[in-house]
């Protein structure tokens, strides 16, 4: 039988351990010469990482989730310092701006020029600036991914610069970064990371490598996330979650995701819910709704061992079956006080205009069945 063919990216150096933070100076000094550092809407959270840094530094806040006009306004602060390497210690929504940036200093242009959906969608030929990721949250993987997402508020919509270029040059990965985060975002980052293995796991573009990193991922997951959750400073529990985000990451970069993400992506842009948050929500439901119509048009789809291996990960029963994984995945929801949909203003009346935007989202290339519009708003219906 002929192997498969695929390709796998990622970047180009990922340290990982307890304390590596402190390997952030030396790291900058070998890529440039000025480096503009992203950070949290409070600078002085990680203040402590910085005083080491020998280059000429900027510090760039980034207050919110990143829109086309922070990307802009962090480019303008990037030119202003003389930057040519960019460094990001934050969550999703730090990382995303800088990789935005990193990558609009080395093509030019406008983050409208190359963005998804609401812009040119122009190819990007040019690898960015280098840019160093350290997360401080384990959820988005964003430290090795190769998009960063956008919102649009004109368009009322969240869209990404999307190339392989865009991946960090460098992954720096402390658990002891995330000690700190309060117990809703270890919750709503944490289901993000679940999802961004559980995805890639049951996509059609899987391949051997990113079945073995979503595998793990999930396990990690298993092991990590409730724990995390109930003592913030567990380190191994915060360990497992920051290698299950980083897992995650590698796996959704290569093998794409699925209808939750599709989903979460409108509704991120419709309403002030927190990505990881409708993940969370959605994630039960489209895995029922995906598993539904496999049963029903595919009985023998591959898809269906996948959902029931990740089921057995979870449990840790390798007896279990889908809908023990679904239970599993539920009573988790259930524990990390993850609020319904409805909460943020979602209403029934907005589940038809989201599922028709969703339907046409880049992210539903990962997803293991089609689900057309019905499928969907049905999906967000339960989540509401």
């Amino acid at each position: 039988m002929t192997a498969p063919a695929f390709e796998f990216a990622t970047a180009g150096r990922i340290m990982v351990g307890a304390g590596r933070a402190a390997e952030l100076p030396g790291v900058l000094a070998g890529l440039g010469t000025r480096v503009l550092v992203c950070t949290g809407a409070d600078p002085a959270r990680h203040a402590g990482l910085l005083p080491g840094v020998a280059l000429p530094a900027a510090v760039f806040a980034v207050t919110g989730e990143p829109t086309v006009d922070l990307a802009r306004t962090g480019v303008c602060a990037a030119r202003e310092h003389g930057a040519d390497v960019i460094a990001a210690v934050g969550g999703g929504s730090v990382i995303d701006t800088a990789k935005a940036v990193a990558i609009l200093l080395g093509n030019g242009g406008d983050p409208l020029d190359y963005l998804e959906v609401v812009g040119s969608g122009r190819k990007i030929t040019r690898p960015a600036v280098p840019c160093v990721a350290v997360p401080t949250t384990a959820g988005t993987g964003a430290e090795v991914t190769a998009n960063a997402v956008l919102a649009s508020p004109a368009h009322g919509i969240k869209a990404s610069l999307r190339s392989p270029l865009m991946i960090p040059r460098v992954a720096l990965v402390d658990p002891e970064l995330t000690v700190s985060c309060p117990p809703a975002v270890t919750a709503a980052s944490g289901m993000d990371a679940l999802t961004q293995c559980l995805e890639p796991y049951v996509s059609p573009r899987a391949t051997p490598l990113t079945d073995g990193l979503a595998r793990e991922g999930l396990r990690r997951a298993a092991a990590g996330l409730r724990a995390a959750f109930a003592d913030g400073g567990d380190l191994t529990a915060r360990a497992d979650m920051a290698v299950c985000s980083l897992l995650g990451g590698m796996s959704l970069a290569n093998a794409k995701l699925g209808a939750v993400h599709g989903l979460a992506g409108v509704i991120g842009g419709a309403a002030a819910v927190p990505h990881g948050v409708a993940c969370a929500a959605l994630l039960a439901p489209v895995v029922e709704a995906n598993v539904r119509a496999l049963r029903s048009a595919q009985a023998g789809h591959a898809a269906l061992d996948r959902y029931a291996d990740a089921a057995q990960v979870l449990t840790g029963n390798t007896s279990a079956a889908v809908e023990d994984g679904l239970a599993w995945i539920r009573e988790t929801v259930a524990l990390l006080g993850i609020p319904r949909l409805g909460t943020f203003k979602i209403s029934p009346q907005d589940a038809g205009d989201i599922a028709a935007k969703a339907a046409r989202s880049s992210s539903m290339q990962g997803s293991p069945v089609a689900l057309g519009e019905d499928d969907l708003r049905a999906v967000l219906l339960q989540a509401i």
